[in-house]
């Protein structure tokens, strides 16, 4: 196929992962007229849990010369997260049902920013846990629940996050029935605050 001046042949959309991510793309006209755009749609699936953000790999031919972006994604494991709701009682049973060392992983780390607890609560909102009332005895912790849903399984997460404003730290614990996701989760929740 001969491409004008200004005009793109789409040769290839493809996103790229290890078996972790299901995709649907739908086909898009090959050519795309100088000015135009095109929206694509992904429809993405969690198949299993995952570390790194999917890539987006775009082949097309601009002046007869063959070009590739790879685009990184902003999808990320907690995308797949349902907040759960749980009762006090149900969350400390579940608390002590993962109490396996491989199933917890904590995090001390230094605030980024100044600790507000109305962000505090944004963030952990925004990430897709259930911030649960009245579960701590210390009433400026949070605690939090959550189930991350993959096309063959569905891994139970609990939060507690503990902020200590005099020393300008955080303390968070998370565990889940996989070592691997306690570990995930708990690398991109601390980045946060």
């Amino acid at each position: 196929m001969h491409v004008s001046t200004g005009c793109l042949l789409l040769e290839q959309l493809i996103l790229e992962y290890a078996g972790s991510i299901g995709d649907e793309v739908k086909p898009v006209d090959p050519l795309i007229e100088a000015g135009a755009q095109v929206q694509q749609i992904l429809n993405i699936e969690c198949v299993s849990d995952f570390s790194d953000a999917p890539v987006l790999n775009i082949q097309f031919r601009y002046g007869g010369t063959l070009q590739n972006i790879a685009v990184k994604l902003p999808v990320m494991l907690n995308k797949f997260f349902q907040p759960t709701e749980m009762t006090s009682q149900d969350f400390f049973q579940r608390w002590k049902q993962l109490g396996a060392p491989q199933q917890e992983v904590q995090k001390i780390f230094k605030a980024k920013n100044q600790m507000d607890i109305d962000v505090t609560k944004a963030k952990l909102l925004g990430f897709g846990i259930a911030l649960l009332d009245s579960v701590d005895p210390n009433p400026a912790n949070f605690v939090g629940a959550g189930i991350i849903h993959t096309k063959t399984t569905q891994v139970g997460c609990l939060l507690r996050l503990e902020p200590n404003a005099q020393a300008q730290m955080y303390r968070l614990t998370l565990r889940t029935s996989k070592e691997s996701v306690s570990q995930r989760l708990c690398e991109l929740l601390s980045e946060q605050f």
